[in-house]
Order: structure tokens, then sequence, then C-alpha cells
């Protein structure tokens, strides 16, 4: 089944995937919306994906995938541990939503065929998510780039924090530079993403964005080398477009990254150490050590933990860790394995930048747009689906011929 037999509703349903992982959490927006009515929004999104999906896939086709096997088992040890519900009954209703998150992508593996369908899916929905950004930014520029944030870019008209800008901003750059060089895209296209996507990404300040960027981008060409011309030319012109930026504009660079904090601020990542030395130093019982607490809000002590790593072993336990440790490493493992193409080289990159966003970012243990991009990686690295052979034609069999005095003795 190649991609072009995709049904335009599965798009639809990659949406409404990604409007449930924007959250519901974020900056005062121009026009005030209760945090009730997003969340309903954003799991009204899940719900109408995973009934659309089925709706698709009535006959529950499915295809065999690592990855979505691994988040069952995440789901089933989540469940587990939050059955004893320390961390309140918020937990199993997470459990529910990420159940409903699994099975939907279930249901969407039947598409998954080494594709690039899915990769325009990703870049449309986000691109139109980083509109709604830019709106609010002409429409009042102070709601959008408040004191509160230190005048880093956030969503006016939903609410958007910097970091989660500045990951969707980088994201559909990296995806986009590589459909240029491999030639899945026009040049004039690629522009209109990738340009203000790039100036939203730099008023957002997210060195986290960035540094995957530029680092899930040199992996990702870097598979293609070999290959491509094209990615020859522009890793060379990269390198050295980066030595002029280092030396020109040092200074500039160098404020930008640490956006006016001191070196004690900076080193200790905005504070952020300070919360994982207290997560780590706390007791815990063998139970939570191996199970977790249950799914809550990624936070500790009331301060968000932002460390996946962390927040899953907080949440979901040493089990969980091992779980999501395999997750990245069977995706990456399998993206090696595979022949140089322009689909390994976009699962690289995704897989690269999840990699790194998981040591400042949480989400790799619960429905997240990281675990939506390692989805995405996942179809890109599933092997087409064997053609359906044509059925045998019955062979004719040949008449016998009959000799004249015997039809007209039949006739007789």
């Amino acid at each position: 089944m190649g991609a072009d037999h995709t049904p335009k509703i599965v798009g639809t349903v990659w949406g409404l995937l990604v409007l449930n992982t924007l959250g519901s959490a974020g900056a005062k927006t121009i026009i005030p919306l209760p945090r009730s009515l997003i969340q309903m929004v954003t799991m009204g999104a899940l719900v109408a994906a995973f009934a659309l999906a089925l709706a698709v896939n009535l006959r529950l086709r499915i295809r065999a995938s690592s990855f979505v096997f691994l988040l069952t088992l995440l789901l089933v040890e989540s469940v587990i541990s939050s059955a004893n519900l320390e961390s309140g009954f918020g937990a199993l209703f997470r459990c529910f939503r990420l159940a409903l998150f699994v099975g939907t992508l279930w249901l969407l593996s039947r598409w998954w065929n080494g594709g690039l369908t899915f990769v325009r899916y990703h870049i449309r929905m986000y691109f139109a998510v980083l509109g709604s950004v830019a709106t609010g930014l002409v429409v009042s520029p102070g709601a959008a780039l408040p004191d509160l944030y230190g005048g880093r870019l956030v969503g006016a008209l939903w609410p958007l924090t910097p970091p989660q800008i500045g990951q969707y901003a980088a994201v559909i750059i990296g995806l986009t530079v590589l459909l240029v060089l491999g030639r899945r895209t026009d040049r004039a296209s690629a522009v209109v993403v990738i340009v203000p996507s790039f100036v939203l990404l730099a008023l957002t300040h997210t060195r986290t964005a960035t540094l995957g960027l530029f680092i899930g981008l040199a992996l990702a060409i870097g598979s293609l080398i070999l290959t491509s011309a094209a990615a020859r030319r522009f890793f060379t012109w990269a390198v050295l477009c980066a030595v002029v930026a280092a030396v020109g504009f040092a200074s500039a660079l160098q404020a930008w990254f640490l956006r006016g904090q001191s070196k004690e601020n900076f080193s200790n990542l905005t504070g952020r150490a300070k919360v994982w030395d207290a997560l780590l130093a706390a007791p815990r019982s063998t139970s939570e050590q191996l199970f977790g607490v249950g799914l809550g809000d990624k936070s500790f002590g009331g301060l968000p933990i932002d460390n996946s790593w962390l927040a899953v072993y907080n949440e979901q336990g040493l089990i969980g860790v091992t779980l999501v440790a395999a997750v990245i490493i069977v995706l990456g493992g399998v993206a090696l394995l595979r022949p140089p193409s322009l689909q390994r080289a976009c699962a690289i990159f995704l897989i690269s930048y999840c990699a790194i966003a998981s040591y400042t970012e949480a989400g790799l243990g619960d429905a997240s747009p990281y675990l939506l991009h390692l989805a995405l990686a996942a179809s890109l690295l599933a092997a087409p689906a064997p053609a359906v052979a044509a059925p045998l034609s019955t062979p004719e069999v040949p008449r016998r011929h009959i000799p004249r005095w015997a039809q007209r003795s039949e006739v007789t």
C-alpha cells in the first residue's frame, strides 16, 4: 500500500493528535481561555482522532511495530503504577488518555510504509500552530512577548510556552530542509516554511530546540553525504556559515544564548538542577523505585521536573525508564541498519532531536509531541507493505477437436 493510497481522513487524525498534545498550560492569552475549556478541546480532539481512526480502519488491520508495542508495555506499567492512586484520580485519567493515544497509533500503523506522507502532515499541522503564534505576535506584541517570560515569545492566541514554540519550529525547519535536499519539495515552498519558523525560533530564545535542530540536522545530513551531492554541498556551506557566524557574531550569539542570565544560573540550568537533586534525594520504597508513583503533571514539590528521564523515573519508575530507553535504542538501531535514504535521514533527525531535548524537557513517558515525533520516525522506518499478488487466472482448457463424422452422428 503506497503513500498515495492513504485516505485523507488519516491526515485529519494526525492533526487531531497534534492538537491534543499542545497541552493546556502556558502563557496568558489575549482572550482569556478557561483551562477547563482548553482541556475539553484537547481531550475532545483525542477522542475524535481515535473514533475517526477506528472508522477508517474498521477491520482493525495493523502492522507489527516494536515502537507501538513498547508504548503499550509502558501503558500497562503506567496503569499498574497509577492504580494505588498515590497521584490521585488524575493519574487514571492520564492513563486513559495515553491508552487512546497508543490505540490511535496502532490503528494508524496500517499506513506506515516508509513514505513521506506523515512527514507532510506533521509539517502542515505544526506550521498552522506557528501561524497562530505569528498572528498573536502581530495582533498583540505585548502579550506575545511578556515580561513574565523575560521577553521570550509565547502563544498569545493559544497558551503555548517558549519551549513548545521552539520545539515546533525546530522540528519543521529540520524536516523541510531535508525535504529540499531530497528534492521532495521546491525551494519557494521551503522558504515560506523555514524563514518565518526560524524567526519565531529566534524570538523564543530556546537553547534546547536550537541545539537539537543543529545537531539533529548535522547527524541527518551526515547520513546522506555519501549518496547525495546536494547534502554534501549543503553541509559544506553550513559549516562555512557557522564558522563565519561564530567569528563575526560571537558576542551577539553569546548574549542570545545566555538570555541575560548569570553564569551561576546558567550552570544549574535555570534552577532545574536543584529540582533534580531533590527528586533523586527523596526517599522511595522499592515499589516506587520500580513502578513510580503514577502519571502526574511532570512536577516534583510543585516545580516542573523538565527532564524526561527523571520525570519517567518519578512517575513510572525504573521499569518505565527501561522501556523509554528501549524505544530510543530500538528506533536508533533500526535507523542505523537502514540503507541511506531521505526517510532514514528524517528519522535520524527526529530521534536525535528527541534524545537531546529529553535532557531539559519532559514528555517521553506520556502522550506528548515528543512521542508523536518518534511515531513519525517509526512510520519512516517501517518497511514498505508487500504488494498484493494478482490472483492467478484459470488457464483455458483447449477445445478438443471433434471430427465431422462424429458431429453428424451426434445430430442424428
